[in-house]
């Protein structure tokens, strides 16, 4: 989550944050024309400077996140810290070793689509990909009009133009204020998949990083690629309104997106009516939203509850549910009957969670406002706060389906249909037409259930899911760790992730058509 006020401030600090632009504008143009070999060379050394500090870098964000000392809890912080980073700058270089002729397309497998697109298989690529997670691929749907024959044309656009004519550009990366790779592998995405130089500005939340970053991106810095400042709403605010900024890329909040682009209060809100944006910047952004889970009927054993009981647990209260990606409503069937016991499942496993902080600030009063829209269950959590569960009826606020939590909270919202295809296609007509956002949504079917329903017509009616990125019998959370699709940064992306898993979007395999929302 990122907050950027539009508010007037006097910064005392400005005149380091002119100079601080003013280096990355001298330097862009000799970084957009930098060959691929010194961009490998940049990409090893950063992964020595990561090894370099792993270990302090996982310890302490789990000490500020809360995590108590030894708890296996910190496996979190190594994953999507240190470890998502590295993996992050081996896929760009198996990208880059090829980019001439663009011949890392050659590995990639494609295949047609029920509904005339394509998709390109991303991952796995090494034998590292299979062993860590056994069983999961990803796949880029790419927009229609993309073929195998274009395919080549839609991918690594910015390389297609010669690196004499590429004049460049300064970038501005609001960071995340959650989990620790996000901003790097943004800035990763500016510099090396847009050839945009970037200046980081880190969230408050988590700006602990900027000791760790600064030497694991040492070799961007001494390339003059990249700049890392601190600060809080007020700077990031001086710094999109910086004339020296061409683009600007934002994780969180779509109030912090809308106070950028249109303006704060009122004046904001009559702006965007108007259509008419104060700061015409291109923008990308990562936004929050109310992200679903719909579970569908199916022939489910009792260790089949129990797997998914852990599984949907760990959707909503990894990162003690500071995640935009968090499971927030769950869509399941009135007609099925493992319904209760799936959900009784799922409360007594909150329940037997790890204890950890609510290390976000203003968490305890998101949760609070959130129990007031409804009729809550408390899940009592020994050592830690309540987890609050809302089972979503007609009387109840309807924000509860358009307002981002932010915590560990959730909704339940029961569809009248059993039947799984009537049911599936219910859900996701719901997800589309009444939840926030776009983000990403998560299926969990039965293999023998995609059987009856039939391959077919289970991927075609997938396909109107209008999310950037889609887990199937798996969490969203895997298209935003793994580098090559790398989840929905933006309303134009699509991603599917599937059974034994699968994602799309990217930034390693540097699609640039990947399929968006109509």
């Amino acid at each position: 989550m990122s907050v950027v006020s539009q508010e007037k401030a006097i910064l005392p600090e400005t005149d380091h944050l002119d100079r601080t632009v003013d280096e990355l504008v001298a330097a862009k143009k000799v970084w957009a024309r930098t060959g691929i070999d010194e961009r490998l060379a940049i990409l090893e050394a950063i992964r020595t400077g990561i090894m370099r500090v792993a270990e302090d870098w996982a310890l302490t964000a789990a000490r500020a996140k809360q995590i108590p000392d030894g708890s296996p809890l910190v496996g979190e912080e190594w994953m999507s810290g240190p470890y998502a980073l590295m993996s992050g700058c081996d896929a760009l270089a198996l990208t880059l070793r090829e980019m001439d002729g663009k011949r890392f397309l050659k590995h990639v497998p494609v295949r047609d689509l029920p509904t005339g697109q394509v998709a390109a298989r991303v991952f796995p690529q090494s034998i590292f990909d299979r062993l860590l997670l056994s069983g999961v691929t990803a796949d880029v749907w790419m927009k229609p009009g993309v073929t195998r024959a274009n395919l080549a044309d839609n991918t690594a656009h910015a390389y297609d133009i010669p690196a004499a004519q590429r004049e460049g550009k300064v970038a501005l990366v609001l960071g995340a204020g959650n989990i620790a790779a996000i901003a790097p592998l943004d800035c990763f995405q500016k510099i090396f998949v847009e050839h945009q130089v970037t200046l980081l500005k880190l969230n408050p939340v988590n700006d602990y990083l900027y000791d760790f970053f600064v030497v694991a991106l040492k070799p961007l810095i001494d390339a003059n690629a990249l700049r890392i400042v601190r600060g809080g709403a007020d700077v990031g605010a001086y710094l999109c309104d910086h004339p020296g900024i061409d683009e600007i890329h934002i994780t969180g909040s779509q109030a912090s997106h809308d106070a950028i682009v249109w303006g704060p209060g009122e004046q904001g809100r009559a702006a965007k009516s108007r259509g008419t944006p104060r700061n015409a910047r291109r923008i990308t952004s990562e936004l929050g939203a109310v992200c679903p889970t719909i579970v569908v009927p199916g022939p489910w054993s009792r260790a089949d509850i129990a797997f998914q009981a852990e599984h949907i647990a760990s959707q909503k209260l990894h990162n003690s549910g500071f995640n935009c990606i968090a499971c927030q409503m769950l869509v399941v069937s009135d007609g099925w009957d493992k319904t209760d016991a799936l959900l009784a499942k799922i409360d007594e496993t909150i329940a037997a969670a790890p204890s950890r902080g609510l290390y976000y600030p203003g968490a305890t009063q998101r949760m609070a406002d959130f129990a007031k829209r409804g009729r809550p269950t408390m899940v009592a959590r020994k050592g830690t706060s309540d987890c609050v569960v809302i089972p979503f009826a007609k009387a109840n606020d309807p924000s509860i389906a358009t307002q981002e939590v932010f915590a560990p909270a959730l909704s339940v919202h029961r569809l009248d249909a059993s039947d799984p295809e009537t049911f599936l296609r219910a859900a996701i007509a719901y997800a589309n037409d009444e939840l926030y956002g776009t983000l990403g949504a998560n299926i969990l079917i039965h293999p023998a259930t995609i059987r009856a329903i039939g391959r077919q017509t289970f991927e075609t009616i997938v396909a109107e899911l209008r999310y950037g990125c889609i887990a199937i019998n798996a969490w969203t959370g895997l298209g935003f760790l793994l580098a090559q699709p790398r989840g929905a940064r933006s309303r134009a992306i699509r991603s599917t992730t599937c059974a034994a898993g699968s994602v799309s979007c990217t930034t390693a395999s540097c699609s640039t058509r990947p399929s968006g929302r109509s």
